[in-house]
């Protein structure tokens, strides 16, 4: 349906986008907080967009073959709550708008993402939302490439960002569409909201870029100088978009911030603060609109309505389902699957096998190495598994078996040449998580999460799964030096709620742990992992099951313990070393092996208890790492041997030795601590 306004008592499409205006400002003002300056200025682009092209349904946000819309200029939530409003979804009525940025209420202060609801991803720290765009386009080509029969397309859809100058000076964005343009996602059109305006001002003071030739350097269509308030060129723009097949398209539309506002309209005040009540009604005035705050008139109120359109749509496409359902009835059983996120039936049985299969095995390996036989065991099982490295594929072991890596002129495949981009692969990660169909996975070494810090910061804040493989995990890699050995990391990522962080010893704790990420659907995890060669641990079915526990009692002492020795990763096998000289020497010892310190935390109190006894208060817990975590565990009277302070470029069994990881030093400090 086109929404021209030639016909009699029907308002233009500038009285479309003013609606968006004054909800905005309108909000802003109530809340006293926000960002209006944005939602005003790209409010002809939302209606052109959402009115004449936007694939979406009002009354089934999560259906699957809908096109995803990406904020990625957070700051402008107030843009996405009106036109989800406007359009019909249940969840955002005129109260949710009334309260924007309040307590309990969906209008947050920028959008946040909710299973089955149509914000499709939490945006806000600016060019995240552009890079999980480029995830879900990935994964719409990858599906696509999958799923599609001759005659039966079932996943055909596109993805549309939003974007400003902010998204664009951060240095994901070139990560992410530099990659977008390699794989070439055609079916990723972003609208860049180029107002020459951000916090501080007007942007040539520090953003001089020639955007269209760095865009068209990444292999992508640049429709410049596009006049963002014209409803013509802006449709233009868009069709001339959507015809090219292979190569992502940004649409550059000169916009005015603020557009509207009388007095502030293309300056930084608009940005971020209420217009303030004589503004507002300048502005309604400037605009023409008569109406009182929040009320929008019925004439326009019934022209942005998109059920009908939206339902339309999404009946079009289950015709197009059914008859591939007659005629594929696995495949679509499979697309069903996945797109819901359901494990297959017969995974509990499958990974019990698998595990018991690699602990019959007995191998002695890193737990890097150990990490890809639990990819080789349990990806079978999983075609939704696809994944990547950082240009660290051979150290990092992320390639497994069955990995097919996807390119620009073939997608069909779960395996990504992520390249140097350990921020934007992580994003893109939590994309396709986000788009539906993928468990995704990504590598590099651990000491470079803090590259991707802030999107594993988003994973865990939206609460989606996303599996990050993190190896050389301690002074364990030697010669590398400090730079690369990753001192504070671990405890760092236990800090993050709802991160999930698993150090696993041997082939078997690893494999657990890939199963409990593998297995849980809110949140992300990461694997930390070692560079050099662990025994295996021998232990009974009980321990085995006890793993998925977090913390299990791998070796017990005869008695009453006198003493609980508590390690994870390299340094579980030295602790039992340990423990075995101080059997010698008549003390009792016990080793507690704590691969996952929040998933032992979320255990009953009388798990806990039988694991960690309270009357035992000497305690000694082991870890190539700094001490700041550990003494939760340990109480007052225990000791934390680890490494407050950063490594040395030496072999690692030297290094090991000269920070006092021996089993000389781990019965000195446990007879010192029974003192």
């Amino acid at each position: 349906m086109s929404n021209t306004a030639s016909a009699a008592g029907q308002p233009a499409r500038r009285d479309l986008a003013n609606a968006i205006r004054v909800l905005s400002m309108d909000a802003v003002q109530a809340a006293n907080s926000g960002h209006p300056g944005a939602p005003m200025g790209m409010a002809d682009i939302a209606e052109v967009l959402w009115n004449d092209y936007l694939r979406h349904n009002p009354t089934n946000p999560a259906w699957a073959n809908r096109d995803r819309f990406i904020l990625s200029n957070g700051h402008g939530s107030m843009l996405l709550y009106s036109l989800l409003h406007l359009t019909g979804y249940e969840d955002f009525p005129i109260e949710q708008i009334r309260n924007f940025r309040q307590f309990g209420y969906k209008t947050a202060g920028h959008p946040e993402y909710e299973p089955g609801g149509p914000i499709e991803t939490t945006s806000g720290p600016l060019g995240q939302g552009l890079s999980n765009a480029v995830g879900m386009a990935m994964a719409e080509r990858m599906l696509a490439a999958e799923f599609n029969q001759p005659g039966h397309n079932i996943v055909d859809h596109k993805t549309w960002v939003f974007l400003g100058d902010g998204c664009l000076m951060e240095g994901i964005s070139h990560e992410a569409c530099s990659l977008a343009g390699t794989l070439k996602l055609g079916k990723l059109i972003c609208l860049y909201d180029d107002n020459n305006i951000s916090i501080d001002g007007e942007v040539g003071g520090w953003f001089t870029d020639d955007t269209v030739k760095r865009f068209e350097s990444y292999g992508w269509q640049v429709v410049p100088n596009v006049d963002g308030h014209d409803a013509a060129a802006i449709a233009a723009a868009i069709e001339e978009a959507s015809a090219d097949p292979d190569r992502p398209t940004l649409i550059c539309c000169k916009t005015i911030i603020g557009f509207g506002s009388p007095n502030k309209q293309g300056t930084a005040s608009t940005h971020g603060a209420p217009l303030g009540d004589d503004e507002i009604a300048a502005t309604r005035k400037e605009l023409g609109w008569e109406s009182a705050s929040f009320d929008i008139p019925d004439d326009i109120a019934s022209r942005w309505d998109g059920k009908e359109r939206g339902a339309s749509d999404e009946n079009a496409w289950n015709v197009i389902f059914a008859n591939y359902n007659a005629e594929y009835p696995d495949l679509a059983n499979e697309f069903r699957r996945r797109m819901a996120g359901k494990l297959p039936s017969n995974w509990s049985d499958f990974a019990d096998k698998a595990i018991a299969d690699i602990n019959a095995a007995g191998e002695k390996a890193a737990t890097r190495k150990a990490s890809l036989i639990a990819l080789n065991a349990f990806a079978p099982a999983l075609p939704e598994m696809a994944g990547g490295s950082a240009d660290l594929t051979g150290s990092n072991l992320t390639k497994h078996n069955g990995s097919v890596p996807i390119s620009g002129d073939d997608a069909e495949g779960n395996y990504v040449w992520f390249g140097v981009r350990e921020f934007g692969m992580t994003a893109i990660c939590n994309g396709l998580r986000l788009h539906g169909g993928f468990l995704p996975y990504c590598g590099t070494f651990l000491t470079f999460s803090d590259y991707a810090r802030n999107a594993l910061r988003m994973a865990a804040l939206m609460k989606i799964q996303n599996v990050l493989v993190y190896t050389h995990d301690s002074i364990g890699l030697g010669e590398d030096g400090p730079t690369h050995q990753p001192v504070e990391h671990t405890a760092s990522l236990r800090l993050m709620p709802h991160m999930s962080v698993w150090r696993p010893c041997d082939t078997v704790e690893t494999a657990v742990a890939w199963r409990d990420a593998i297995e849980r659907q809110d949140g992300p995890t990461s694997l930390i992992l070692t560079r050099q060669g662990l025994p295996h641990q021998n232990r009974s079915a009980e321990q085995i099951l006890d793993i998925a526990r977090g913390a299990y009692v791998l070796r017990d002492s005869s008695g009453v313990p006198d003493i609980i020795l508590i390690a994870t990763g390299s340094e579980v096998a030295l602790a039992v070393s340990a423990a075995e000289a101080l059997a010698a020497d008549g003390v009792n010892a016990r080793v507690v092996s704590m691969p996952s310190t929040d998933v032992f935390d979320i255990q009953d109190a009388a798990y806990r208890e039988s694991v960690l006894p309270a009357a035992v208060t000497a305690r000694v817990a082991i870890e190539a790492g700094v001490t700041e975590t550990w003494w939760r565990y340990v109480g007052s009277h225990g000791r934390v041997v680890g490494l407050d302070r950063f490594g040395e470029s030496a072999p690692a069994e030297e290094l090991f030795e000269h920070f006092g990881f021996t089993t000389e030093n781990i019965v000195a400090v446990a007879k010192d601590t029974l003192k």
